[in-house]
């Protein structure tokens, strides 16, 4: 293959670049911590950049990162508010890390093509080999039938591989059915069934024999504004010592799209993930930084969500 020229010159390797994205508590955070194990097994060095849509970002916390091949990028979404920066960043890591690989993981309310769109301007286009966008897919979700129109149908009509998660969560026998709905939104898009994100980290790269990712690149740069859906956020404080079905409790009446934070129960440190109406409380193995103790990002959708606006 020949490499790319940057403008003094130099040859520069070509990296690509592997955006993962999904709705709300589809298990991105978590198939991005196995693809980061599979990568350490095997000497690879692949950067991350991780986007949280709330104002407290602590996918640093769970993702347990290399410092210098981690960025976290908060407050804004990579795909408009955050695009320059997602950009600089990429040049950063680029720079400094000269990974094999990068992963661009964005909040549940981007759109994966408006974040591509960054790979291909300047000065990013020189190295970026191939972009591929993985859309993980929330088995139980769509099985319910919570969410699907909007954001859900922008993303998965926009991926390159669908990912449909969390399968050990619904029935066997339904498996066919739920495949055959992601089919009719993105038909002859490849999809993998997984559990807890567990992927070969080759295998999120498809092959491009038509060379279709390719051509994305030969057109126009240029795109209409971008605006959410009425996503609204909040960080919510909670006081040391509450028992976990008093927080369940507390977090289940807000009708909230997802929760995720660190906090101290009756029962020790415990991490708290919740999508839709399914809440889990875990134990924490490593303590994460004080500043994210005792408090809980919620997300939810502004016309739906008892919570202020923040």
């Amino acid at each position: 293959m020949v490499e790319n020229m940057r403008m003094d010159g130099m040859a520069e390797r070509p990296i690509p670049v592997l955006v993962v994205s999904g709705f709300l508590g589809s298990g991105k955070t978590t198939l991005v911590r196995h693809l980061l194990g599979e990568a350490q097994l095997s000497g690879e060095r692949i950067a991350v950049i991780s986007n949280e849509f709330g104002a407290l970002g602590i996918d640093r916390a769970l993702l347990g990162a290399n410092e210098d091949a981690y960025v976290e990028l908060e407050g804004g979404c990579v795909c408009c508010q955050l695009s320059d920066e997602l950009r600089e960043t990429l040049q950063m890591l680029r720079e400094r890390v000269d990974p094999h690989r990068i992963v661009v993981e964005t909040s549940g309310v981007a759109l994966p093509s408006d974040t591509q769109l960054q790979f291909w301007r300047e000065p990013v286009c020189h190295w970026v080999e191939d972009d591929v966008a993985v859309i993980v897919v929330n088995a139980e979700q769509l099985r319910e039938g919570r969410d699907l129109h909007g954001t859900f149908e922008d993303q998965v009509t926009s991926a390159d591989l669908l990912l449909l998660n969390k399968i050990d969560l619904v029935p066997g026998d339904t498996w066919n059915q739920l495949e055959a709905i992601l089919c009719e939104m993105a038909p002859d898009t490849p999809i993998l069934r997984c559990v807890h994100g567990q992927v070969a980290l080759d295998v999120l790269f498809p092959p491009d024999p038509d060379r279709i990712r390719a051509r994305r690149r030969q057109a126009s740069d240029t795109s209409e504004p971008h605006r959410h859906e009425a996503f609204v956020t909040d960080v919510l404080t909670i006081a040391d010592g509450i028992e976990p079905e008093a927080l369940r409790a507390q977090l289940q009446s807000l009708g909230m799209l997802r929760a995720k934070g660190f906090v101290r129960t009756s029962r020790g440190l415990q991490l708290v993930q919740g999508v839709g109406r399914r809440l889990e409380l875990t134990d924490v193995a490593s303590i994460p930084r004080p500043t994210l103790l005792g408090r809980v990002v919620v997300i939810g959708r502004g016309d739906k969500t008892d919570f202020p606006i923040t």
